[in-house]
């Protein structure tokens, strides 16, 4: 267990905080890492060390760790209008403008937005979105939603029913009923013998099929997916995968909805994952990116269809009984509206797409490392497969010690890595250059290599 002053912010830390994520227990031995400061794709700790960060904290710091440009924004806006909300007929400019500048922006026509302040409100917002559509066309029994065993898609009650990660459902008592799991779509993981991906992602269209077919496709209401399953893996979805998905969708007038709160505004090499892989959905979601994690923010995208619905449940219902105090925040919304500013002046998707090819080579190169058994990505954003044996595929056991391991390894490195299960996911700000790539590389590779001489005999 280790000694902390009394008054240091680690000791005030553990008497005070509960963190996400993190072994509360464990965090009362060990205590806290404090990040004090940020500047480009690095972070410092409290003692001045650099780390690279590879995750973009989560996911989200696409322009960096600090923006005197985006302060100045935040701070004229607190000068001019500190906050208002949304409710009753109330707006603000700024949140008028994003709404416009976000339609713009649809890899496919959507009608109206929904401004929110977390990529779990967005997902939370649109599961309602569904009920209040299906309700309004006379379908009320339609309220079963599909997620993807692995998939992530917020903390709140209901977004987080729809996660297919059971570590988030254990000891509260979820997920709420009617929330249904399909297959986990990892090609190399999951795969039969002999399976090529088309016959793979056949596979998994017929497995949802089925499971709709055993519900009963009047029950179902809707499907979710994020273009790339970041908290699954960083898992790229494989040949064929959405096209025979969103065919048994279309066949039983499924609602589908896209998670970009991890794939949106770049992250891919286009502005959106649903571009990337010819996504059709009735609704999108975004957050994280949207503002560069400077001000917390989010949207849901609705299409015509929804926004006919709506209109539909305003003439029986009245007003939209819906809201969050702080959506549509000015301030908020003014520094999201400067961020995508600063994707078109600097062309952030022609960036990613000439620096995501060097991340692709260079992290490639180490599917040749003992550890690993298998690499993947697109754009700025990749996972690499940790194996015990790369014939079988089989993982180490959790009595190894890989995660921690792993993360003792990267900090001495001074590298932020983000690991699922046995599979380290890479998402490093969009703004990364070549030579930064580059050094993330050297430091993943020794990262893996003092894990391996650690792990080898085991």
């Amino acid at each position: 267990m280790k000694h902390f002053e009394a008054n240091s912010p680690h000791a005030r830390d553990i008497a005070t905080l509960i963190h996400p994520n993190t072994n509360i227990r464990k965090h009362q031995e060990m205590g806290p890492t404090i990040i004090s400061r940020g500047e480009g794709i690095y972070v410092f700790d409290d003692s001045g060390r650099p780390f690279l960060d590879a995750a973009a904290g989560l996911w989200c710091a696409s322009l960096g760790f600090s923006s005197d440009r985006l302060a100045k924004v935040a701070s004229d806006a607190i000068k001019k209008l500190g906050y208002y909300h949304l409710y009753r007929h109330t707006s603000n400019e700024a949140s008028i403008d994003l709404a416009e500048k976000l339609i713009a922006l649809a890899p496919v026509p959507m009608s109206k937005v929904l401004l929110q302040c977390s990529g779990s409100e967005a997902n939370d917002t649109a599961i309602k979105l569904v009920w209040y559509h299906w309700n309004a066309v006379g379908k009320p029994e339609k309220r079963k939603i599909i997620g993807r065993l692995g998939a992530y898609h917020g903390s709140s009650v209901a977004a987080i029913s729809i996660a297919g990660k059971p570590e988030f459902h254990a000891g509260f008592g979820l997920p709420l009923p009617g929330f249904l799991h399909t297959d986990f779509p990892h090609y190399y993981r999951m795969r039969q013998d002999g399976e090529t991906e088309q016959q793979f992602s056949s596979r998994m269209a017929q497995s949802l099929e089925d499971l709709i077919l055993a519900e009963g496709p009047e029950t179902v209401a809707a499907f979710w997916a994020e273009p790339v399953m970041g908290a699954g893996g960083a898992i790229l979805p494989p040949a064929g995968y959405f096209e025979k998905i969103q065919a048994v969708l279309r066949r039983y007038d499924i609602l589908f909805v896209a998670d970009e709160v991890i794939c949106g505004f770049g992250r891919t090499g286009n502005m959106w994952g649903s571009q990337t892989y010819d996504l059709q959905p009735d609704m999108i979601s975004c957050a994280k990116a949207l503002s560069a994690a400077f001000q917390p923010i989010s949207a849901v995208l609705i299409n015509q269809r929804i926004c006919d619905s709506m209109l539909l449940q305003a003439d029986q219902q009245g007003s939209f009984f819906h809201g969050y105090t702080y959506a549509g925040h000015p301030v908020a919304a003014a520094v999201a509206l400067e961020v995508l500013k600063i994707y078109d002046e600097i062309d952030i998707v022609e960036h990613v797409r000439r620096v995501g090819p060097v991340l692709q080579e260079v992290v490639g190169e180490l599917a040749d490392h003992p550890l690993v058994g298998n690499y993947s990505g697109v754009g700025l954003i990749g996972g690499l497969d940790l194996v015990k044996d790369k014939a079988t595929r089989d993982m180490y056991p959790p009595d190894a010690g890989l995660a921690a391991k792993l993360e003792a390894n990267a900090q001495r490195h001074g590298l932020v890595l983000r690991l699922v299960r046995n599979r380290i996911a890479l998402s490093p700000p969009l703004v990364i250059t070549e030579s930064e790539i580059q050094e993330m590389g050297e430091r993943l590779r020794s990262t893996l290599d003092d894990t391996w001489n650690e792990l080898k005999s085991y």
